[in-house]
């Protein structure tokens, strides 16, 4: 959903990526097949399909997202994670990728369920309501964050379920889901490797990314 074309031209350039986008992309292994859900723009699949040979597919809920999808050859489909995941068989994908979306979600354990029923793994990727600034924010400001992570105002946002690092850790616990890999990038995109478990990542930590398995 989130995706967004750098120079907004519908041309996507072969070695720019966002950088949560790049940490994703790393995390895939090439020849592989992937379901980028809340494809956006095709920022994220354009680039795996080209660099890694990924036999990639897209799931994408905005018209304007599926027509530049398309505009690109990129094979996606209109749906919705929260209703349209079920058409997808057992183990169809090595890789079922949901990237800064879990949170506009209506059901995310339900959704996160079915990623790992249609994926050998997951990789999520989502703000962290759990940052220092977000905390600053309510703690002296008495306001709802809003900040280049989260840069819509509260009575416009898409987002209708804010967690934090900690939170989706125990919800992973709570399903039994593995967490094969984990990082957060801070507020400048550089990676910090700490324990998805450590008080640090969910302080510091302004994305996380995870990747699960069952």
């Amino acid at each position: 959903m989130n995706h967004s074309l750098p120079n907004g031209s519908g041309v996507i350039p072969n070695d720019r990526i966002r950088v949560d986008l790049q940490v994703i992309a790393d995390m895939v292994e090439p020849g592989t097949r992937v379901l980028d859900i809340g494809c956006g723009d095709g920022e994220l699949l354009g680039y795996l399909t080209r660099s890694k040979n990924v036999d990639g597919r897209g799931l994408e809920l905005s018209n304007e997202g599926v027509r530049n999808c398309v505009a690109q050859g990129l094979p996606v489909m209109q749906g919705d994670a929260d209703r349209d995941l079920g058409d997808y068989p057992d183990g169809a994908f090595d890789y079922a990728i949901l990237s800064q979306t879990l949170q506009a979600t209506n059901r995310p354990k339900q959704v996160l369920t079915e990623l790992l029923r249609i994926g050998q793994k997951a990789i999520v990727s989502f703000p962290n309501f759990g940052h220092w600034r977000a905390r600053f924010d309510l703690m002296f400001r008495g306001r709802m964050p809003q900040n280049p992570n989260l840069p819509i105002m509260w009575y416009e946002t898409p987002n209708i379920h804010f967690c934090t690092v900690r939170d989706f850790v125990a919800l992973c616990d709570e399903c039994g889901f593995k967490i094969e890999r984990s990082m957060v990038l801070n507020e400048s995109g550089s990676k910090v490797s700490l324990d998805s478990h450590s008080r640090l990542a969910n302080f510091f930590g302004n994305q996380a990314l995870f990747m699960l398995s069952k």
